[in-house]
């Protein structure tokens, strides 16, 4: 039997896709946030058509759920494709003063061409735009330093664009997450669920449980086999994930197979298992 696709597209997104796409044309920078676990699978395949080469920087959120190696190997192979990373973790607040600061600059940029043109310099507009959960509202919390918008670990809490200033120099757009209305690339929607950056209707846990498992030690061999081992007593891991999910079912959960992958995909996104990401680093050693 073939395995159904993995696809969620919520009512309220198609309604804040289009809006986005009008609220663009006005902006002057695009803040990307991106997962660090999964930093392409994260990226938006149409946001580039619609930035139209409007400055861009690039977030690389959750920076603390991989090896600070691995860190630096992204913002290298970003930086080889003229966009520049900032890692950060907003729920502890790494990183974000670089982002303001890095945001005021652009600001500055973007008067100074203003004024190249006779133009009155006014607050620079930058839309802060990435996939669902990747912590573009708690970035968003952390840069104005105060709750601005409300935010969740969860995808599909902001639903509708706002706008936020930062200062006298700096309008923010909030908007929720915007997903493709289909996701072609099946590979990137798995690595999206085993991340919780989308919606859990869209999959069954002991699919994406069996596929972390499976995934895990071809990103990251030396630790995640380590980890997997230690954590759930696998004597091999040189069998199909669905195996493994219905080995920990059977030793812990009385064969309950939906208890065991949610505990896997629990630790992996809590980060008990170690900072371990999904994504190698394309045509760059970590």
């Amino acid at each position: 039997m073939t395995t159904p696709p993995i696809q969620w597209y919520p009512g309220h997104i198609a309604k804040a896709r289009k809006a986005l796409q009008q609220q663009l044309q006005r902006v002057d920078a695009i803040f990307e946030v991106l997962d660090a676990r999964i930093p392409l699978a994260s990226r938006h395949p149409d946001l580039e058509t619609w930035t139209q080469n409007k400055p861009r920087i690039a977030i690389l959120n959750r920076c603390d759920c991989i090896s600070p190696e691995r860190v630096r190997a992204w913002q290298r192979w970003f930086r080889q494709q003229n966009i520049e990373t900032y890692p950060t973790n907003a729920q502890s607040g790494e990183g974000v003063r670089v982002v303001k600061n890095a945001a005021l600059t652009c600001g500055v940029q973007v008067n100074q061409r203003r004024r190249d043109r006779g133009m009155k310099p006014r607050a620079v507009r930058a839309a802060v735009v990435g996939f669902p959960n990747v912590g573009k509202s708690a970035l968003l919390n952390r840069l104005t330093g105060k709750r601005a918008v409300a935010s969740a670990r969860k995808p599909g809490v902001t639903r509708e664009l706002r706008w936020v200033r930062l200062g006298q120099e700096l309008d923010l757009l909030d908007s929720p997450g915007i997903l493709p209305p289909k996701l072609d690339d099946q590979d990137a929607a798995v690595k999206l669920a085993i991340c919780d950056d989308i919606g859990t209707a869209a999959y069954s846990d002991e699919r994406v449980a069996a596929e972390l498992l499976e995934l895990l030690p071809q990103v990251e061999p030396t630790s995640a086999v380590a980890s997997l081992r230690d954590r759930y007593q696998f004597e091999s891991l040189d069998v199909p994930g669905s195996i493994l999910v219905h080995q920990l079912a059977n030793r812990r959960y009385a064969d309950d197979t939906t208890r065991a992958a949610k505990h896997v995909l629990t630790d992996y996104r809590k980060g008990i298992l170690g900072a371990l990401g999904l994504e190698n680093v394309p045509d760059t050693p970590v």
